[in-house]
């Protein structure tokens, strides 16, 4: 399953932002950086949404 590996690069990217920003504590960050549950869940998301772009182009006659 790509999207969850993606997803799992998404979210350790997003964590390091937090900390280095200083909205998020460190261990929270690595706690949802190597969370595999979350990384499944955003990866699901992702799929969702995309399949979703696409049946609206499809709908819309737009380039596929």
């Amino acid at each position: 399953m790509t999207a969850g590996i993606f997803a799992r690069i998404a979210l350790r990217y997003l964590a390091g932002y937090l900390v280095l920003k200083g909205l998020l504590p460190q261990d929270i960050a690595d706690m949802i950086a190597q969370d595999p549950e979350l990384a499944a869940l955003v990866g699901s998301g992702l799929m969702i949404a995309v399949e979703g772009f696409y049946a609206v182009a499809k709908k819309r006659g737009w380039t596929t």
